[in-house]
């Protein structure tokens, strides 16, 4: 069910993506007009600039909430299949003790019961996976970490475009450019 939701999730992300992306295109192309001091006119290129850039918010929350999900399925299957501590990769067993480490102990005391399986369940930070760094390199850690594949297709020439997302997402959230700045960077 939950694997179901994420699916869901994820579609609702890309086509809000895919909708906003197909507006920007109308309005650039004058099949939409706008409502200005009550006249009808085209897009103000500033205001195309910051709408474009805009996008990049659209596609970067698109991808790090896709890796969220993945990492919430593992962690849930793990959950589901009553898999142990013990039996865990390496890896995923350092991250589970780090993530304990930055919890209250007193309150994950309470709230275990069977440590090699409660561990995993309070050892997991959903919240703490990321912090506006995923691109393609972070995700090919991420997925040798966790044990699953980052091989992608040639369409997606490598995840290369991800980096620019990325770089282009925190220099808007950071405010080191501004969205005007960051659309007229934007190739047509």
């Amino acid at each position: 069910m939950k694997e179901v939701l994420d699916l869901e999730d994820f579609n609702e992300r890309a086509k809000d993506v895919s909708d906003y992306l197909h507006f920007l295109r109308d309005l650039e192309q004058g099949q939409i007009l706008l409502s200005k001091d009550g006249g009808i006119s085209k897009i103000d290129s500033e205001l195309d600039k910051s709408l474009k850039s805009t996008g990049f918010l659209l596609l970067y929350n698109l991808i790090e909430s896709t890796m969220r999900n993945a990492i919430q399925s593992i962690f849930d299957e793990i959950s589901n299949k009553g898999v142990s501590f013990d039996q865990l990769r390496l890896e995923i067993k350092k991250i589970i003790l780090q993530n304990l480490n930055k919890r209250d102990v007193d309150k994950v005391l309470q709230e275990i019961t069977i440590i090699s399986l409660d561990m995993i369940k309070y050892g997991f930070n959903r919240d703490g996976l990321f912090s506006g760094n995923v691109d393609a390199r972070e995700i090919k850690i991420i997925a040798k970490v966790y044990g699953f594949s980052a091989i992608t297709d040639k369409d997606t020439r490598d995840g290369i475009d991800l980096v620019s997302i990325k770089k282009n997402r925190n220099d808007l959230a950071h405010g080191v450019m501004s969205f005007k700045e960051e659309g007229s960077l934007l190739r047509r």
